[in-house]
């Protein structure tokens, strides 16, 4: 055996065992294998780092981009909200609801465009109901890659096919010739997380993200976090006062979120404010304080009032923290004469000054360099204070404020790439057009670009591709192939089509599944004369199951989401294996008894 086999072995079942046992990060370990393969000379220092430039890292960023463009318009909001109304509180329910678009539209486009179209719906989704990201994740990734082998477009290797057949002198397959498998396999992987995902998926979130940053603001301080909603009646003695005058805070200790006549949302409205019969009011405080409150006043009390949705909605509004530093305009006033609510529409909950925490009516308290309040409000308006040289806010924002006013040049940016691609444009600049159209017509800045690349994902990809291009130039992929069809030499045709099955599996793993249908489509065809099949659908099966990559993350689609979701690479292995043994089921039951 060569030298550099030997290496590139060694290099490769290193790699693999960092992955498997998660004794370094990922993006740690591809790094490592790429100087690996550097420093033994089995690539040279430009082809060790070519996976920097390579199309799929590239492809990688400028989706990463786009995605966060079209987030950031709120253009996914609706499929949020539709699939919250049909599925209500069950997690399996959503699971469905969110794989079957992601797995169809993956079978036209490239998957990982499918992924960044949903997965801002995705983590709403996730936010709105409370659930770890990391339940809801995956399954809309493997959906993606399950749903790539609907059409002979959905995927590199699938298309590629063709080109690869009539160098061979076969006939190419049309549009929908794997359609039946692909469908069969998105319908079992829905089905595999719909019943198993509980059993599967990281029962609880990742590390570091068991409680958000409002719980633990909540806990901490032990802020009031339950918020009712109350209508003035015709004869409230509330009518025609301010919430001074009606000892808002410092009678009863309470904020008003917001005030509405059904037509208009006043939030944090101004001490100035007078109350009218007919009103509605999003009232924050203790319970016993609030209902005293009602009791005195006459007040009627509501449900959800449709007008005060975003103010219950955790991904639109919460609590936040926010530091005044030297310089500051609000240093030497006080809330009263700065006119905090008036100017910013946010509700001061208490205020932290020398060590002590005030709460109730602090409005005449003179600010001080280094004081911190407690705000409550939309997240679009305090993103607003984050913005001013007068206020550090400390919480991290959940989301930045949505501009739907870009809503069609930011799905015209996203259509238009996809359609370059269609086109026969590389990839790679097809999306990255997308991405910088996205940038040049200002759905988003070029810093929020830069801030859009999830940088573990680059490094994990780049790191990694260099691997397979080892295993091509030193020869190692031809002599696992080849030993393989030595040892299918005279079996049953069936353990044959297993075989191919599983070496495009393994192959697809290890290197990319574009790489891994041009090392094998040859191989296979030759295996499959060996055992008296048709060479033409064998080469079909082998690309197909370049797809089945779901053990490690080293998928372009798992990488993109192991952040988004918070995995590990143990949390792929034990979801991974099930959905792979089904799929070699799967494939394997089809095409032998269906194609072969």
């Amino acid at each position: 055996m060569e030298p550099s086999i030997l290496i590139v072995l060694s290099i490769l079942a290193a790699t693999v065992v960092l992955l498997v046992l998660d004794l370094l990060r990922i993006d740690v370990v591809a790094v490592l294998c790429l100087l690996a393969l550097a420093w033994t000379g089995v690539l040279s220092p430009q082809e060790a780092l070519s996976g920097f430039s390579s199309n799929a890292v590239v492809s990688m960023m400028a989706v990463m981009i786009m995605g966060r463009g079209v987030a950031r318009t709120g253009l996914m909001d609706g499929f949020s909200r539709a699939v919250l109304r049909v599925a209500g509180e069950k997690r399996s329910k959503i699971v469905a609801l969110v794989s079957v678009p992601v797995g169809l539209t993956s079978g036209f486009i490239q998957n990982i465009g499918a992924v960044a179209l949903f997965l801002p719906g995705v983590l709403d989704i996730a936010r709105r109901r409370k659930l770890a990201a990391s339940g809801l994740v995956m399954p809309i990734g493997f959906a993606a890659i399950l749903g790539g082998t609907l059409s002979m477009v959905g995927s590199g290797p699938l298309i590629l096919l063709n080109d690869l057949l009539r160098g061979a002198d076969l006939q190419p397959f049309g549009l929908f010739s794997v359609t039946p498998v692909g469908f069969a396999l998105l319908t079992v992987g829905i089905g595999y997380f719909v019943l198993f995902g509980r059993f599967v998926l990281p029962a609880a979130q990742p590390e570091g993200q068991g409680l958000s940053e409002q719980e633990k603001l909540i806990e901490a301080l032990r802020l009031p976090h339950h918020i009712r909603h109350y209508r003035i009646s015709g004869n409230s003695p509330l009518r025609g006062k301010t919430p001074e005058q009606a000892g808002v805070w410092g009678d009863y200790r309470l904020n008003i979120l917001g005030l509405s006549d059904d037509k208009h949302v006043e939030y944090a409205p101004w001490r100035e404010t007078r109350f009218a019969g007919g009103q509605m009011l999003a009232v924050l405080g203790d319970d016993a304080d609030v209902e005293r409150f009602a009791v005195d006043y006459g007040l009627l009390g509501q449900e959800n009032p449709a007008s005060f949705a975003k103010l219950g909605d955790p991904g639109q509004a919460g609590f936040a923290a926010v530091v005044i530093p030297p310089g500051s305009a609000m240093v030497g006033q006080s809330i009263r004469s700065f006119a905090l609510r008036k100017r910013y529409a946010v509700e001061p909950v208490m205020v932290f000054s020398k060590s002590v925490g005030l709460r109730g009516d602090f409005s005449d308290h003179q600010v001080l360099t280094g004081d911190s309040f407690i705000v409550y409000g939309l997240w679009e308006n305090i993103a607003e204070l984050k913005e001013t040289a007068d206020f550090v806010v400390v919480t991290p924002l959940t989301t930045e404020k949505k501009a739907p006013a870009k809503a069609l040049p930011a799905a015209a940016c996203f259509v238009a790439a996809i359609a370059l691609a269609f086109s026969g444009a590389p990839i790679s600049v097809a999306f990255l057009t997308g991405a910088l159209a996205m940038v040049l017509l200002d759905v988003l800045s070029m810093q929020k670009a830069y801030q859009a690349i999830d940088w573990k994902v680059v490094f994990l990809l780049a790191g990694l591709i260099p691997l397979g291009l080892a295993m091509q130039k030193t020869g190692t992929a031809d002599l696992l192939a080849g030993q393989l069809m030595v040892l299918m030499q005279g079996v049953h045709p069936i353990f044959l089509v297993l075989s191919v099955a599983v070496l495009s599996t393994a192959f697809s793993l290890l290197i990319s599944n574009v790489g891994a249908i041009v090392v094998l489509a040859p191989l296979v065809m030759s295996m499959a004369s060996m055992g008296e099949l048709n060479p033409r659908n064998l080469a079909l099966m082998a690309a197909v199951c370049t797809a089945n990559s779901f053990i490690l993350p080293t998928h372009q689609v798992n990488a993109m989401l192991i952040s988004a979701g918070g995995y590990r690479t143990s949390d792929y292995l034990k979801a991974g294996s099930g959905m792979t043994l089904l799929f070699l089921l799967v494939v394997v039951a089809i095409f032998y008894g269906f194609y072969l």
